[in-house]
Formats: structure tokens, sequence, C-alpha cells
């Protein structure tokens, strides 16, 4: 509800009742925000236009016609670290938004509701690592995956009914987690936020791990394995065991550097997760782990050997491009206007038209592909 958002809006700017209410002039009382707050009160158009710009949030977020909310929010960050509870706040703001945007543009293509509905309730449990390798192959089996690499964990989770957003975060941070509902589309599905000034090789494995989290359902839900385990499900879901030993063998006493950074190549993985994941299938022993990261993989812990994505363009590759692809799609159907599509997108209608006719000439458009191309181009 409206009074939910205004309360999330101002809690991440910092505000209280009163300094929101200067930094709106004056137009209410702190008192007034507070029943706005509390949905006692609705608040006229022109105080929502002057709230949103002080909480430096959009009028459409503030009406929340979805009904949305977020549950099981779990922030992952790294050991000893702590997420500022302001920076929690400001994130979620911006999932609710960016959900809030994605049900709008599914709504009006008139799609299936995006409900999860997996796992099925003949899920098995996990009491030890056998099952969450297990868990990795049903999962690789119910989707049909083969048993290779997955080239796209992006779209493959998108495909899947998840939600993934890629955003800049506190270092940290690798990402979060929550189930997002809502009242009005009678749906419930789960988002995964990516930290994107983290390596490709990185925000993949956090998109497998929060998938473990998801599916992976420990008989003790308080088990302090929880975390190792989805840790494990990730690697085993990136890595499956019996592509990893047809490429480096049952077993090994040593790998070189060159061809440990192949083998990361292939699966996309970092190599700390592939030195890893060899240790977790006894290929490598525990000795030789060790010496790797005493020698050769003495900087892994902390900084990527031969990155999959450059450094200038973190977070442009296996982006997520379904919500972005739904706007052009209703866009080019006319179902939503140029003014629209740059509202969703949050950027301005200039943009807009210049991506729509730049695909068209990337297509290779010319007058001699007919009246199709020339329809296209009216708009």
């Amino acid at each position: 509800m409206m009074g939910d958002r205004i309360r999330l809006a101002r809690r991440k700017s910092g505000y209280s009742l009163r300094t929101l209410s200067v930094a709106i002039a004056g137009r209410v009382s702190p008192q007034m925000i507070g029943k706005y707050e509390r949905n006692e009160s609705l608040p006229r158009s022109s105080v929502i236009i002057a709230l949103a710009g002080a909480l430096d949030v959009s009028v459409g977020y503030l009406f929340d016609r979805w009904d949305l909310t977020l549950g099981d929010i779990e922030f992952r960050v790294a050991t000893n670290a702590s997420q500022p509870a302001r920076n929690q706040l400001e994130i979620e703001v911006e999932v609710l938004s960016w959900l809030d945007r994605y049900l709008q543009i599914e709504a009006v293509l008139e799609l299936e509701r995006p409900d999860w509905c997996f796992p099925p309730e003949s899920w098995p449990s996990c009491i030890g690592d056998a099952d969450v390798e297990e868990s990795a192959e049903n999962l690789r089996t119910a989707w049909k995956l083969g048993a290779g690499p997955i080239s796209n964990m992006t779209d493959l989770l998108e495909s899947r009914g998840l939600r993934v957003l890629c955003t800049p975060m506190t270092p940290t941070v690798s990402g979060l987690t929550c189930m997002a509902s809502s009242s009005t589309r009678d749906c419930k599905f789960p988002a995964i936020i990516v930290n994107q000034v983290h390596t490709l090789e990185r925000r993949r494995f956090t998109l497998a791990h929060e998938l473990g989290h998801r599916l992976l359902q420990p008989d003790n839900p308080d088990l302090t394995d929880r975390e190792r385990w989805a840790t494990r499900f990730a690697g085993a879901l990136l890595m499956p065991r019996e592509h990893l030993l047809r490429e480096v063998g049952q077993h090994r006493n040593s790998l070189s550097y060159q061809e440990l950074v192949e083998v990361k190549r292939i699966y996309r993985v970092s190599g700390a997760a592939l030195l890893n994941r060899l240790k977790e299938l006894d290929i490598i022993a525990h000795s030789t782990l060790q010496y790797m990261f005493q020698s050769v993989a003495r900087d892994w812990k902390t900084s990527e050997p031969a990155e999959l994505e450059p450094a200038d363009m973190r977070g442009q590759f296996e982006s997520s491009s379904r919500f972005e692809r739904l706007c052009y799609r209703a866009l080019a159907e006319r179902l939503i206007s140029p003014i629209r599509a740059s509202s969703l997108l949050e950027t301005n209608e200039s943009a807009v038209n210049h991506i729509l006719r730049g695909a068209i000439i990337e297509k290779g458009a010319t007058e001699d592909e007919g009246p199709r191309n020339r329809h296209v181009n009216s708009d």
C-alpha cells in the first residue's frame, strides 16, 4: 500500500517525519505524513509528486498498483562483513520499483502470472552433501539442462519464473534473494539480485547459490551447514560431476595455471570455485588445494585470473534482458507509447526511439524489404 512505500522510502532517505515535512516545503505536517504511512489517509496528487521528488523515487513507485511485498529477504555478505541498514533499504526500494515495472509490462502483454512452481512437493529434503549433489542433478534433469556447462545463468533463471536484477552494491555484498508477492495479480515468485561490481564468474555463482537456497529443504531449517550446502549446490549445478571428471580426470596430484584457466572458461566460474569443486569431488586432495592457493592461485580468492568480462564492461555480460525485451515487444505491437516505454525503462523518450531505430538498422533493413519495415519505421 502507498503508506508502506512512503515509510520505506523515507527510511531509505534518512528522513524523520519532521525533516521530510520540511523537505516538501511544509505542504503537509509531520503528523499528516505519519497518517499517510499508517494508511489512515491518502495524500493529494500535488503532495504525492512532492514526496516522490524529496524521496528520490518515482510517482509510480508510491502508488504500488500491484500491492507488492518482499518476504524472506536474505542478504549475502562476505564473512565478518555487515550490510548497512540504509543500504539494505535502498536496495529494497530499487527492487520494489523494478518489480512493479516488470509486472506492469507483463500485464500489458497479458502474460501468465509469474508464479514460482518449483520445487515440487516431492522434492527430497537434505540431510547431507550427497543429497545436495542429487538435488543439483535432479534439477538438471527436471529443467532438461543436459550434462554440460550452463551458458547463461540469468536467461535460465528468468525462463523458469525467477526475476533477476544486476545492480551496483557495496563490494562486501554478493547479492540477495527474496520472495515477492502481489495480491493484485495473485502471484508469488522469487527474485535474485546480484552485485554488478563483481565479476561475471562470481555473479553466476551467486545466482546458482541463491537458487540453492530456494530449492534445498533442510530437515533442520536452523542447520549451520545451510550456507555450505547452497555453495555446494552452486558448484554441482555449474560444474556437474561427470562432465568435470571427463575434463580433468579422476585423480590429480597437480594442475597447471593454464589448464585451470581453460577449465574455468568452460564452466564460466571463478578459479577459486573450480579448485574448491575439485576438492569436493576428491579429484585433488586437501593438501593439493592448499598448495594451489599458496602458489599459482595465491591471489585467486581476491582477484580473478583471466576474467571473462572486461572490468570496464562489468555487469554487461549475461545481463537480464527479458524485461527490456518485453518493453520493446509491447512498443512494437503499439500496446504502449514511447513515453510509457521510457518510463518503464527509466530512460528518456529519445533514447527509446534511438534504440528502436538502431535495432532496425542493425538488422540491415532496406526499402527493398517491403511494407513490413516501412510500417515499423512509421513509428
